[in-house]
Parts: C-alpha cells; structure tokens; sequence
C-alpha cells in the first residue's frame, strides 16, 4: 500500500510541476483563476498535511500564492506527504477538526487518498481553463502518467 502511495504523489507532484511550468512560460496568457485553483491545490494538500504531521506554516484553503511560490509550495507538500508514508502506519486513525471546529477521526491512508482526489479533481478545473485562456491543458490522466 505504501509503495502505492508513493507512485500516487509522484504522478500527483509530476503534473502539478508540469502545469506550473506552462504558467510560467506563458505569464501573459495565466488567468487569475488559474492562480487561484493552483493555490487551493497547494493550500489544501498542505492543510490536509499538517493533520496528520504538524507544521509550522499556517495554510488557509483561498490564499494565493505566486507561480514560483507554488513550486515551491508543491515540493514542499510532496516531501512532507512522502515522509508521511515513510514514518507513519497508513491505518492509524487521525482526530482532527474543520474549520468550522467539528472533529472526525480518519485513517491516515483516507486522508492521503482525499489528498490525491482532491488535486485531481482541480486539475480538471484547471485544464478548463486552460483552454479559456487559450492554452492547450497537458493530459494529467493517471493512465497518460503510467504510460511515460
């Protein structure tokens, strides 16, 4: 499972780098949505992060960041996900809260894959808008990843 894990943030951090090098090729094109999405990703793969190992840097789900601050930000939350998979059993449950304060307890393996579900699920944002801001999306499909 953990060998899993690990090929699963690969692909995840493999095509957040990917597109995050398009944006910097094409600045003139980079919509402010396309900021924000990107941001969400990172703020929320960071939040999602620090309830099973905490950090010192405070995430907010909507904080925008610059295209240089969010590579930064992707590597940052792939090494701390990848530790994550070294250092911990993936069945120990987590108690955390919302932000709205209510508690739940989940397996660290459900709040890995919520992790990757949820990038990809704003992936396929983002390549919409890709295409609203005349840029052609990369395929991030996790097939097109295995076949690299």
């Amino acid at each position: 499972m953990k060998a899993f894990f690990k090929e699963l943030f690969e692909y995840n951090f493999n095509f957040n780098q990917k597109t995050l090098t398009i944006l910097t090729e094409n600045q003139g094109l980079v919509s402010d949505k396309l900021i924000k999405l990107h941001s969400h990703v990172a703020n929320s793969h960071g939040i999602w992060n620090s309830k099973i190992r905490p950090s010192n840097r405070s995430y907010k789900p909507w904080d925008i960041y610059s295209v240089p601050e969010l590579i930064e930000l992707n590597l940052d939350n792939f090494n701390t996900s990848m530790a994550i998979i070294d250092e911990f059993d993936l069945d120990l449950p987590i108690n955390y809260s919302l932000s709205t304060g209510k508690m739940f307890t989940h397996s660290i393996r459900d709040i890995l894959f919520q992790i990757i579900n949820h990038s990809t699920y704003h992936r396929g944002q983002i390549a919409t808008e890709f295409r609203q801001c005349n840029m052609e999306p990369i395929l991030t499909d996790w097939i097109v990843y295995k076949m690299s």
